[in-house]
């Protein structure tokens, strides 16, 4: 057993978690836990259970308090920590084994001590996975909110700050550009994370984003504080205004994480604490070698056999060439193309990235994984990824390159030549047709699941024993997610963070409100309406309002004259399939699937309401 601290108060095994239901126990443990192995004094657990509004008998309610947490250990198994009744208050002690704050703090004092850059990154990466969302969200006590949540925060924010200076430093410009984007947008007070993005903007070659960025977190400054930004910041501006080559990047030395000294990091030093390059240095650098990095097993990965097998039959149908036969390592052949197409949601990332793992052994020259559309649903240019690919024959075997999010045909036909004698997956809600015409290939359009693959995957969510004790709402489950892989996926998130909820009831409740509650509130990223809504905002205006029209049509089959029988009605239809919102099309009918028909009705209904809202009375 372990306790989790970091996000919701929950007590796990293995990969099971019980989130404790907001109460003062969980106050009491959370006070505790926050000081592991310290005596915590009675006035400081009577503060956190009470805060100043403390009744006459909070000492025998505190009492009380402790032996219903030491019963709740009982009732969930957890027999190697207990509360310990010391003079002057209790403790309560923990290890990195039994508890998530010791362990993330063991890993960053752990990431000091190592030789190199990489392993440091690894060590702060695998440390900030630990937070698994909004600090102490079911804690209902103010005190610990107030006094306690900003300094755990304050851990966290230093560990990221350093993992996203070491990837500058290694190159990774494209890659951090998530991350602090993120930060900055989260954390507007803190100046490192918007230097960080402006900087990776400059570095990735998009000065008039990154002067943007700069002149935004000006004005903020100076309406809300009256101040200029620090000189870290100006010093960024000048150099992107005088169109400076900043040079290696160097890691911030101005705020050291806990417990350690502050050091500089450039790319390629064995020793970090023994470099000290400028932030802004005027000499030009050779620029960064990307470096791939293995690639990980999707999490509860199922179904997709079929296509799966397919595939990685194409991956490797070279992968036994040698060095001078076609197609083989030393080859300038042309690459394999595997195009993977689909509806937003529908699982094409994640089968493309399970892929690339099966397969990464036949790619000695490495796997690179690019997404091809920044956080703001902009595209990424083909120069822009050029940066992160390796240049053209310079790589040591067959190289394999993952182009996930694509958006047109053109923005892939220029890195192809990266990948010359290896492979390509592409991923796109578009069916690429152009693409293929060109550069041949296969193509795998991607349906939903089918009802035993949706069980596999509910089942590998959220385990065999909670399917199997409700299967026929399982079933229904899946059937209101669509078999969708991406609304499963969201389902069974709440349904684990909700451990007493019956899946029977959260069937009901989802179904209420389709789709706008296959969301989760942390996590913008994981909605189905914003995915849906960013397919949709790609296309022209008219061809958004073609699909509008679409949610009051009956049936899911549509006929070739559904919005009128014109050459503007049936390219609107051929623009909406190849977008991934509609499937199949002439010379058979058009369908589109009920989730997307019932976001069509929601989409149209707010679009009247607005219309009528701005409309001159």
């Amino acid at each position: 057993m372990r306790f989790q601290l970091l996000g919701p108060l929950s007590i796990a095994e293995g990969e099971d978690a019980v989130v404790l239901k907001p109460s003062k126990p969980a106050s009491l443990l959370a006070a505790l836990l926050i000081h592991p192995g310290s005596v915590v004094s009675t006035g400081y657990l009577l503060r956190a259970l009470w805060d100043e509004d403390q009744p006459a008998t909070a000492r025998a309610a505190l009492q009380s308090c402790v032996l219903r947490l030491r019963r709740l250990f009982t009732k969930y198994g957890v027999t190697g920590s207990a509360i310990e009744a010391v003079p002057g208050g209790y403790r309560m002690n923990a290890d990195a084994g039994t508890l998530d704050l010791v362990r993330f703090r063991t890993l960053v004092r752990a990431a000091d001590g190592l030789g190199d850059a990489e392993s440091e990154l690894y060590r702060l990466k695998e440390a900030l996975t630990l937070w698994q969302g909004p600090l102490l969200a079911n804690v209902p006590s103010p005190m610990l909110h107030r006094d306690e949540v900003p300094g755990l925060t304050e851990e966290r924010l230093r560990a990221l700050e350093r993992a996203c200076d070491i990837e500058l430093a290694l190159g990774r410009c494209r890659q951090v550009l998530v991350d602090v984007w993120e930060a900055a947008r989260r954390h507007p007070g803190r100046e490192r994370f918007s230097e960080q993005l402006i900087e990776a903007l400059y570095r990735t070659g998009r000065q008039s984003e990154a002067l943007t960025e700069y002149r935004s977190v000006k004005g903020r400054m100076k309406e809300e504080l009256g101040i200029d930004p620090g000189p870290g910041l100006q010093r960024l501006e000048l150099a992107i205004l005088r169109g400076d080559d900043l040079g290696p990047a160097a890691v911030d030395r101005t705020v050291p994480l806990p417990g350690r000294t502050a050091v500089a990091l450039t790319a390629g030093t064995a020793r970090p604490e023994l470099a000290a390059a400028p932030a802004l240095a005027s000499a030009p650098a050779a620029p960064p070698v990307p470096v791939p990095l293995p690639v990980p097993p999707v999490p509860s990965f199922t179904g997709r056999a079929a296509e799966r097998a397919a595939i990685n039959a194409s991956l490797t149908s070279g992968a036994s060439d040698g060095p001078g036969a076609p197609g083989g390592s030393g080859s300038q052949g042309a690459a394999t193309v595997v195009v993977l197409s689909g509806a937003p949601g529908i699982g094409k990332t994640a089968l493309a990235l399970q892929s690339a793992h099966d397969c990464q052994d036949s790619f000695p020259g490495g796997v690179f994984v690019l997404t091809m559309t920044r956080p703001d649903g902009s595209s990424v240019t083909p120069a822009e990824a050029m940066a992160d690919l390796p240049a053209p024959g310079a790589g040591a075997g067959r190289t394999l390159i993952v182009l996930d999010d694509v958006t047109t045909a053109d923005q892939v036909r220029p890195l192809l030549p990266a990948a010359a004698g290896g492979a390509a997956v592409v991923t796109s809600r578009r069916g690429l047709a152009g693409l293929v015409a060109t550069h041949g290939g296969t193509v795998h359009r991607l349906s939903t699941l089918d009802p035993e693959e949706s069980q596999e995957l509910l089942a590998a969510a959220l385990g065999a024993g909670r399917v199997h004790a409700e299967p026929a709402a399982a079933r229904e489950l899946a059937g209101v997610c669509g078999h969708f892989p991406l609304s499963l996926r969201i389902a069974a998130a709440r349904l684990l963070t909700r451990p007493g909820l019956r899946i029977e009831d959260c069937v009901a409740w989802l179904a209420e409100d389709l789709p706008a509650r296959l969301s989760l509130a942390d996590d913008p990223r994981m909605s189905v309406p914003h995915v849906f809504g960013r397919a949709l905002h790609r296309l022209e205006p008219r061809w958004q309002q073609a699909f509008r029209q679409l949610g009051d049509q009956e049936g899911l089959l549509l006929s070739s004259r559904v919005l009128g029988d014109s050459a503007e009605a049936e390219e609107a239809l051929e623009r909406l399939a190849d977008a991934g919102l509609l499937e199949e099309g002439p010379p058979g009918p058009y369908r589109i699937h009920q989730l997307l028909k019932i976001y069509a009705r929601r989409q149209a209904r707010e679009w009247n309401r607005d219309q009528t809202a701005t409309a001159p009375h």
